[in-house]
């Protein structure tokens, strides 16, 4: 293995992560965490009755499954099925598991040469979206993985695979099909997510910028304009695209680093937060109207010894910023979104980075050496309410956790593990 603060990074680079929540004494099956980040792709689910503490060997392991290859990619849970990556055999597959039968391969689809770099599936109705690590883009049948549509990002849309391969997950918005495959004239690009069909494609004036093609974009409604906000790599940064016709409006380069801009950028209201390790920092920006278009302002920024992300994501709750802080590291913090005032940080009980979810007002922190936390998210300081290790660990444990139907999904490597976190 390359030096952990690059190379481990760009695998997990990726870790790549919909309908109402579902309450903690409903059927799991009937979850909904259909992409990347969740329902809304922040990070947070909106379920309640959940566990506020686990016994000390942690929660009930639910039911665990093997076979879904090498790679980080996180799970998507929608409508009875469970939807991931994994490298099979050199292949690139998209993976399909039934949730209510112990996790039974329903289908796995292959999409192009494999790797461990990889984002999250989609799931928008009848259909599953998924991007390769070198950049097959495809639109497979829910049902049995039959592929309806499939596009290149390098030979249709003039992309260059990053050195950590493609780890974005694909964003649906209405009929659109958003993604990133970072080419001169194509940076940015919208599909017929039925076709394939190109709507638009947006050139960033700046291109992709160097350490790009990690993150995932989102949708902000800031100034009463509708965008998709997606950071890039050094010399771009984050950017802001307007959903309508592909018009560039802005970006803020300040906050990228030329090795690998990772975390999803935090849309709220007229704000963006933005974060990016590597030494680099995090930043509030607020948007404001520009003539016909919109313009992005500086309204704090925190260097990288104050807050810098890495890959393992940040959630706002309230008025109030949690995840892991330090590059290769996951400092438990807390943060005041509008003033960019650290409320608390401690080292919590695992090693290096940290990826993080939100549920029912607690923090579930998974560290890289595979244990689990669970965290009170609140800024009146750190109280820690449980943890346990996953098993089978025998390398960086990246995949993003999932919570959906009262149950908690870890992604380790070529296994599942699924544990009952409903209220007792």
């Amino acid at each position: 293995m390359r030096h952990q603060h690059t190379v481990v990074w760009g695998i997990v680079l990726c870790l790549a992560a919909g309908a109402s929540a579902t309450g903690g004494d409903q059927d799991p099956s009937a979850a909904q965490w259909p992409q990347w980040r969740g329902p809304h792709r922040d990070g947070v689910s909106e379920e309640h009755g959940l566990l506020q503490h686990w016994a000390k060997s942690g929660p009930k392991l639910a039911w665990q499954t093997s076979g879904l290859g090498g790679g980080y990619a996180s799970v998507a849970v929608a409508d009875g099925r469970i939807y991931t990556m994994g490298n099979l055999s050199g292949k690139a597959h998209v993976i399909a598991l039934d949730a209510s039968n112990s996790g039974q391969k329903v289908w796995a689809t292959p999409i192009g040469q494999g790797n461990e770099d990889t984002g999250t599936p989609t799931v928008d109705g009848d259909r599953v979206y998924a991007i390769g690590p070198f950049g097959d883009l495809v639109c497979l049948q829910a049902s049995d993985g039959k592929p309806v549509w499939q596009k290149s990002f390098t030979k249709d849309f003039g992309g260059s695979v990053p050195g950590w391969k493609y780890c974005e997950s694909p964003l649906v918005d209405g009929d659109k099909l958003i993604c990133t495959p970072g080419g001169p004239k194509a940076t940015l690009v919208a599909l017929d997510k039925k076709t394939g069909k190109t709507i638009w494609q947006c050139a960033v004036p700046s291109g992709a910028g160097g350490g790009s093609g990690y993150s995932s974009v989102v949708v902000s409604e800031g100034t009463g304009v509708r965008q998709y906000v997606q950071l890039m790599g050094a010399g771009t940064g984050c950017i802001g695209v307007a959903a309508a016709d592909g018009k560039f409006l802005w970006n803020y380069p300040r906050v990228a680093n030329g090795t690998a801009s990772i975390p999803t950028p935090i849309v709220h209201g007229d704000y963006v937060f933005c974060s990016s390790g590597y030494g680099t920092g995090s930043a509030l920006l607020k948007l404001s109207k520009a003539g016909q278009g919109v313009k992005a302002e500086e309204v704090y920024f925190l260097d990288g010894g104050t807050l810098q992300n890495h890959h393992g994501g940040l959630v706002l709750l309230g008025d109030y910023i949690y995840g892991g802080h330090g590059n290769n590291d996951g400092i438990a913090t807390c943060l005041e979104l509008k003033t960019g005032k650290i409320k608390w940080k401690h080292r919590g009980p695992g090693s290096s980075s940290a990826a993080v979810v939100c549920a029912d007002g607690q923090l579930y922190f998974r560290y890289e050496n595979g244990v689990m936390a669970l965290i009170s998210a609140s800024p009146k300081g750190y109280h820690l309410n449980g943890t346990f290790q996953i098993p089978n660990v025998a390398g960086p444990s990246w995949s993003h956790p999932v919570v959906a139907g009262g149950q908690l999904y870890l992604r380790e490597q070529d296994n599942l593990f699924v544990y009952d976190v409903h209220g007792k």
